[in-house]
């Protein structure tokens, strides 16, 4: 889990790498590691999971100003969290459909089922939004025109659908290996559609990096595959400990390196 939470750091930095660029702004992966790195030990100490994102834009506003650096630190997250959405939502509509799978219960189906609908189709509203008169259709070719940019163009579609696919494999393997580590075994279906419905919960900024929110939705969830409510707060806890250990280098890299990040961006 560890390995696995650890190598999704460095995938989600190469992301936001490969974002930047196409924004116009220039640095080397051992910067992007090392700044991401730092946001996560931010994000886990202070409530609402994206402060540390924002200082990540900040520091990196030299090369193309304040706008265009937060535009590549939101796309990027952006991008992570529609590829663990979408894992999320072909993995319910299989569980549900094929003979099988999950017993859905009607509370949580209708809800997940209309969340992953709302999503799917979002794309859609947002693209015919530009036909909309006034300032509203203009916002919306400007924005389609920037993640055109950002994730569509033909040099970095494959960059960014291989390493976001890397990001979300990283993080349900490591939730899969901390359940196992307590007892936990889940299988592929479950770590597919239960899994990203919990660390969603993350997401939430009323908790320091999810905590309590994610334990609850683990011990309400997981029975459904098997698990015990105990077993799926465990499984929960030790993930996210294991998150804590796992951005530590975070820690180091503020202590060593306090001024490297600003000169570099």
């Amino acid at each position: 889990a560890f390995a696995a939470l650890t190598l999704q750091t460095i995938l989600s930095a190469l992301r936001w790498q490969l974002t930047a660029r196409q924004l116009g702004m220039v640095f080397s992966a051992g910067h992007a590691v090392r700044e991401y790195y730092l946001a996560q030990v931010v994000n886990q100490s202070l409530p609402g999971g994206m402060i540390g994102d924002a200082g990540r834009a900040y520091r990196a506003r030299d090369q193309a100003g304040l706008l265009a650096s937060g535009q590549a630190v939101v796309i990027e997250r952006l991008v992570g969290q529609t590829a663990m959405f979408l894992t999320m939502a072909v993995a319910f509509l299989l569980t549900y459909l094929i003979p099988g799978g999950f017993d859905w219960p009607r509370w949580l189906a209708a809800p997940v089922g209309l969340v992953d609908f709302c999503g799917i189709a979002l794309p859609f509203v947002l693209h015919q939004a530009r036909h909309v008169p006034g300032p509203i259709g203009r916002w919306m070719i400007s924005l389609e025109r920037l993640l055109k940019t950002a994730i569509a163009g033909r040099r970095v579609l494959p960059g960014q659908v291989a390493l976001s696919i890397g990001t979300t494999l990283c993080n349900l393997a490591a939730f899969a290996f901390c359940a196992m580590a307590v007892g936990v075994d889940l299988s592929l279906a479950a770590v597919t559609a239960l899994v990203p419905l919990i660390l969603f919960t993350m997401l939430i900024p009323i908790s320091v990096s999810g905590w309590g929110l994610r334990e609850g939705a683990a011990a309400a969830l997981l029975p459904l595959a098997g698990a015990t409510a105990s077993g799926g707060l465990a499984s929960s806890v030790a993930f996210g400990l294991t998150f804590i250990v796992a951005v530590l280098p975070g820690v180091i890299f503020l202590r060593l390196k306090p001024q490297a990040s600003t000169a570099n961006s």
